[in-house]
């Protein structure tokens, strides 16, 4: 975990809206109830002033307590559930803020100035902030000591002149704060902090191994780095959740460390929240985070990762924060998906043409057709529907059709605008209502492009006209390959 020593940095949502499964159950103490925690601050430069405690969870911060600073600037927040561990946040007028650590001690004082926290602060009470505040100080002055050092390799480099002294100076500055870290992981293996120290990690790859052909293998860092990446974070650890640590551990991992193909990432998903599930919370978020991912991504085909989640991990007994209105909703979603994914053989549609006669899509014998979804009303779909037409005119000698649904019913409009665009495509619509298209390719908006092989299965979907190209000109290329 990086510290910096400006703690003018600003809080990214501190009172962000709390989603349905975030909300805070903080309870105040009344009367003379003893409270379960109690965290009393004495703050230099601080006076009448409103001033809250907030916590990380995954990618945000959430406000957790508010209190009144007085006017000799002393604070106290104090309430009678003990509070889950992680770093929170003092959080000052201005949204600056400093970090503590909250784990088995939560009775204790901290004094400082706010104009610099960090040189200042005096604990009692708390061993984690001690020691956490010993090693922001050690930091601190580390920075003070690695600044000139990158100043004077910037002049090098500006200049052209080596830099190798001054590389290996900063070298043993970085190394010193690694040292350090690794003393006090040995020190003090049980704290919290040894705990961030440990997940903060990246593994250390070794020395690339030679292959039969005397030649480095170069994929081994890759695979080593990927396969060891979680080697030193409890991912059920309910602690780090609530640090900055866990969220972008998981992020970088299934954004830059996994293939992204459904086959490759089912494993990956089960393997995660299976390492997750020893905390409910942590399960929660990991679950809920890979869902999240995957419904949202725009990478084609990552919805069969959604519907896999779904299906294994969205039970009214293992996702037990989920309503059971919202679950239907999920479950309902996955259930829509799931004809869609590629791969899969689009269902049939079988629709009047612009002349009543019947067309089905099963029927269209085609080594690739272009199955669109539009509306002559819509703007887009008049901006769209020329280039379909003018790539359709390139490729319909290479056998390739289009079958275009029209999803509104006003036929006279329809039927207009087919003849005068010169749309000599296999042109359907539903007038009577009588086919459930809408649902059953998920046409929430037009215009929609999907491509289908000679047997009707769904090469792509959701194209935009651009990649509608790309995919085909792809598919045809490979398609003369085999000839």
């Amino acid at each position: 975990m990086k510290y910096s020593s400006n703690l003018g940095r600003q809080i990214r949502n501190v009172c962000l809206l709390i989603v349905f499964f975030f909300a805070s159950t903080h309870q105040k103490v009344v009367g003379a109830e003893k409270p379960a925690y109690e965290l009393t601050f004495k703050i230099s430069g601080l006076k009448d002033s409103m001033v809250y405690l907030a916590n990380y969870y995954g990618e945000k911060q959430y406000l957790k307590d508010s209190t009144h600073a007085d006017a000799n600037g002393n604070v106290v927040f104090r309430g009678a559930e003990k509070l889950p561990g992680g770093i929170y946040l003092f959080v000052f007028p201005g949204k600056t803020y400093f970090e503590i650590l909250l784990d088995q001690e939560q009775t204790f004082k901290m004094e400082c100035s706010m104009s610099n926290v960090i040189e200042s602060m005096k604990v009692n009470g708390s061993e984690d902030n001690r020691l956490f505040y010993e090693y922001l100080k050690f930091i601190q002055e580390r920075s003070k000591e690695v600044e000139p050092l990158k100043n004077m390799r910037k002049n090098l480099q500006d200049q052209k002149l080596p830099t190798d002294s001054i590389e290996a100076k900063i070298k043993n500055v970085d190394q010193a704060v690694v040292d350090y870290k690794l003393a006090f992981i040995n020190k003090y293996p049980e704290r919290f902090l040894a705990s961030i120290f440990n997940a903060s990690q990246d593994p250390k790859v070794p020395e690339l191994p030679i292959k039969k052909d005397g030649t480095r293998d170069s994929a081994f860092a890759y695979y080593y780095y990927r396969d060891h990446y979680f080697d030193h974070i409890n991912l059920s650890d309910e602690r780090l959740l609530r640090s900055p640590i866990y969220h972008s551990k998981l992020s970088y991992y299934m954004k830059n460390l996994v293939i992204n193909f459904p086959d490759s990432i089912y494993p990956v998903t089960d393997s995660l929240i299976k390492w997750a599930s020893g905390n409910k919370e942590t399960f929660k978020y990991m679950v809920w985070f890979l869902t999240n991912t995957y419904e949202t991504s725009n990478i084609m085909g990552m919805e069969a990762v959604f519907v896999h989640l779904v299906k294994n991990y969205y039970t009214k007994e293992k996702a037990y924060w989920v309503d059971e209105t919202t679950l239907f909703k999920i479950k309902d979603r996955a259930r829509i998906l799931e004809p869609l994914l590629l791969g899969k053989v689009a269902k049939n549609l079988i629709l009047p043409d612009s002349n009543g006669v019947y067309q089905a899509l099963h029927g269209v014998v085609a080594p690739f057709t272009i199955l669109y979804f539009w509306d002559p009303d819509c703007g887009h779909c008049k901006k769209v529907t020329p280039k379909v037409k003018a790539y359709y005119d390139k490729v319909k000698s290479k056998g390739v059709k289009v079958f275009a649904v029209c999803t509104e019913v006003e036929m006279v409009k329809w039927k207009n605008y087919i003849n005068e665009n010169k749309l000599d495509w296999i042109n359907v619509a539903d007038p009577e209502l009588h086919n459930n298209f809408r649902q059953d390719f998920d046409i929430q908006t037009t215009p929609q492009i999907f491509i289908l092989d000679k047997d009707k299965k769904i090469l792509a979907r959701k194209l935009d006209e651009d990649n509608m190209e790309k995919v085909l000109d792809k598919e045809l290329e490979n398609l003369a390959k085999k000839k």
